[in-house]
C-alpha cells in the first residue's frame, strides 16, 4: 500500500477526510496537539469557514472582474486600472513589510520575506540552471522564464523582476511615465482604503489577525480573478494596435493556486498548535475581504465613468 493510499485509509476509518496530508502523517505519527478529536472539529470549523468567510462576494461574484474579462475595455479604462493596481502593488510592500516584522517566529518571518524579496525582484531559486535567467532581457514580460516553485534562498535579484517594474512596462505601453504610477498620491480612496487595510488587518501585529487576513487574501486571489484580468487583456490586444506585456498577470495567475494549498496547511498547523478563537478568525477574514470589495467597487465605478 502507497503512503498516500495508508493515509486515506487513515482518514476514511477515522472519518477525518478533507484534511491536507501535512495533517495527516501528523495525526498518525501522534505528533504532540494532533488529536482525531481535534481534528474532528478543525473539520467543523472549515465548513464555518467555507459558509461564512469563502462566500464573501468579493470571491464568487467580482462584478469588474466579470466585465474586464470580456474584453471590451477602452483605453481610458485600462490605463486608470494600471495605474490604480500599481498604487494597490507598489503600497503592498508596507503591509508586507509589516507582516515580517510581526511575524511571532522565526520560520513565519522567512515565509513573509519569501514573498516581500519576490515582490522586490529576487527570483525564486527552483534548482534550475540559472543561465537561462540571467542571460535574458524579456524578464516579467515572459513569465515563464521567472519560476513560480522554490525559494528566494539561493535565488537572483533582477530590478526587471520586480513585480512594480513588470507593470511599469506595461503601464509605458499606456503613454504613462514612472511617475504617473505606484505613487500613494495617485490612487482612489477605495484604493488607498483597501491599502491601509492590508496594513492595519494583514500586517497587524497580533499574529491570528494577520493570518486570518493572509488565509482570506490567498483564497481570493485563489478564486480565478487573475484568470479573468488575462483573458480580457488577451483579448484587448488581439482587438487593439498596442499589445500589452502580460507577464505580471500570467505570472500571478500561475503561481495563486499553489498559494492557497500552502495557506490551507498552514490553517490546519495552526489550529492543531495553538488556540484559535474561531469567530474571531471569521470575522478579521471577512473585514480584510469587505477591504479587498472596496478596491473592485471603487475600480467598477470608475470604468462606468470613462466609458466611451
Amino acid at each position: 500500500m502507497t503512503d498516500s493510499n495508508k493515509l486515506e485509509k487513515f482518514a476514511t476509518d477515522n472519518q477525518i477526510e478533507g484534511l491536507t496530508e501535512p495533517s495527516l502523517k501528523a495525526l498518525m505519527e501522534k505528533k504532540t496537539g494532533y488529536t482525531i478529536d481535534k481534528a474532528k472539529k478543525f473539520l467543523s470549523f472549515q465548513q464555518r469557514i467555507n459558509e461564512k468567510l469563502l462566500k464573501h462576494p468579493v470571491i464568487t461574484c467580482n462584478d469588474y472582474c466579470r466585465w474586464f474579462e470580456q474584453g471590451n475595455q477602452n483605453k481610458a479604462q485600462v490605463r486608470e486600472f494600471v495605474v490604480q493596481f500599481s498604487v494597490f502593488s507598489n503600497l503592498f510592500l508596507i503591509a508586507q513589510l509589516h507582516k515580517t516584522i510581526n511575524a511571532d517566529t522565526l520560520e513565519g518571518m522567512h515565509a513573509s520575506k519569501e514573498i516581500l524579496a519576490n515582490e522586490i525582484g529576487v527570483i525564486f531559486n527552483a534548482k534550475k540552471t540559472p543561465g537561462a535567467i540571467a542571460d535574458n532581457s524579456n524578464t516579467g514580460e515572459n513569465p515563464d522564464i521567472v519560476s513560480t516553485e522554490g525559494s528566494v534562498e539561493g535565488g537572483q535579484f533582477r530590478f526587471k523582476a520586480a513585480h512594480f517594474e513588470w507593470l511599469y512596462r506595461m503601464a509605458q505601453k499606456l503613454g504613462l511615465e514612472f511617475t504617473d504610477i505606484g505613487k500613494r498620491r495617485h490612487g482612489t480612496e477605495s484604493t488607498l482604503f483597501y491599502c491601509d487595510e492590508l496594513t492595519r488587518i494583514y500586517g497587524n501585529e497580533d499574529y491570528l489577525t494577520s493570518q486570518a487576513a493572509s488565509y482570506a487574501v490567498e483564497n481570493w486571489a485563489a478564486a480565478g480573478f487573475w484568470d479573468q484580468l488575462v483573458a480580457g487583456f488577451e483579448k484587448f490586444n488581439d482587438t487593439r494596435e498596442i499589445k500589452l506585456p502580460l507577464g505580471f498577470f500570467t505570472w500571478h495567475a500561475l503561481i495563486e493556486t499553489q498559494h492557497a494549498a500552502h495557506t490551507q496547511e498552514e490553517l490546519e498547523e495552526l489550529y492543531f498548535e495553538r488556540k484559535i478563537d474561531e469567530d474571531k478568525f471569521i470575522h478579521d477574514g471577512n473585514e480584510m475581504l469587505d477591504g479587498v470589495a472596496t478596491f473592485w467597487d471603487g475600480l467598477d465605478i470608475q470604468r462606468k465613468r470613462l466609458t466611451s
